[in-house]
């Protein structure tokens, strides 16, 4: 639910949920000042247990984004390194198989970098998953080809294992980004503070005493919310994952190859 809105339209929900809460709290907190001698006992008991409730909820739910965030950076790091050195053996196969192989890494490239920007779920992301299949595909023939021709020799070999090392790091990457915070979490933890802030502007009203607290408290558990669920929201959010390694890997594969084909002087 909260993964199909863009940034503004879910900061703009998430603070009509925990602000409108406050509000309803402190309207029902005036509303039963004349009953506050009743409910002081059993309102402070609950609304401090829930305070600490959804303080360890809000914790382990950024524990769980911040961790996901992390494994689609390493994955990303991985990709590019194994691609990397797949496109520099590619430069020790003899020709043709070296020629027919090159270039598809510069299109393999532009569709890894396609993937990094797209949003996971969108029909972009599946055109730049497809995509990339296709180019596993048209490489592992040639790598077949190559190893056909040369089948005692330890260049096509090696380049198959590192073939397939970049193939099962485009797999990793996949699953990483579709790897998200479940979404039932994420609710429950929408009115676990919603309803932990109207308890406590209900407390504090009932008093007449410290509006203001209340009402950045809302708003610092309105960041909160928003700095967890923005961290799960890989290519959409303020917070992205740098596509620094993806672009200077496109620099890498458009220069001329290192390497000169098996037999050229």
């Amino acid at each position: 639910m909260f993964f199909t809105l863009s940034t503004w339209q879910l900061a703009i929900v998430l603070t009509a949920i925990t602000f409108g809460a406050t509000l309803l709290g402190l309207w029902a907190g005036r509303s039963l000042s004349d009953h506050k001698e009743n409910l002081h006992e059993s309102l402070g008991v609950v609304q401090g247990a829930l305070l600490t409730l959804v303080g360890l909820v809000l914790a382990f739910g950024l524990a769980m984004a911040v961790g996901r965030y992390d494994t689609r950076r390493d994955a990303l790091v991985a990709e590019v390194n194994a691609v990397t050195t797949s496109y520099l053996r590619a430069q020790t196969l003899h020709e043709p198989v070296r020629s027919r192989s090159l270039p598809l890494y510069r299109q393999y490239a532009d569709a890894s970098l396609d993937l990094s920007r797209s949003v996971p779920g969108t029909e972009t992301q599946k055109h730049a998953i497809e995509e990339g299949v296709a180019l596993q595909r048209r490489l592992w023939r040639l790598a077949g080809e190559s190893l056909a021709a040369d089948p005692v020799q330890s260049a096509p070999r090696l380049y198959i294992e590192s073939l397939n090392t970049m193939i099962d790091a485009r797999t990793t990457r996949i699953s990483a980004l579709d790897n998200r915070v479940p979404a039932a979490f994420m609710l429950i933890e929408v009115i676990g503070v919603a309803v932990a802030l109207a308890l406590l502007a209900l407390y504090v009203a009932l008093f007449a005493r410290g509006v203001v607290t209340v009402l950045l408290a809302a708003g610092l558990l309105t960041l909160l919310l928003f700095v967890s669920f923005d961290l799960d929201r890989p290519a959409r959010g303020f917070i992205k994952i740098t596509t620094a390694p993806l672009v200077e890997l496109e620099q890498t594969v458009q220069v001329p190859p290192a390497a000169q084909a098996p037999g050229h002087p």
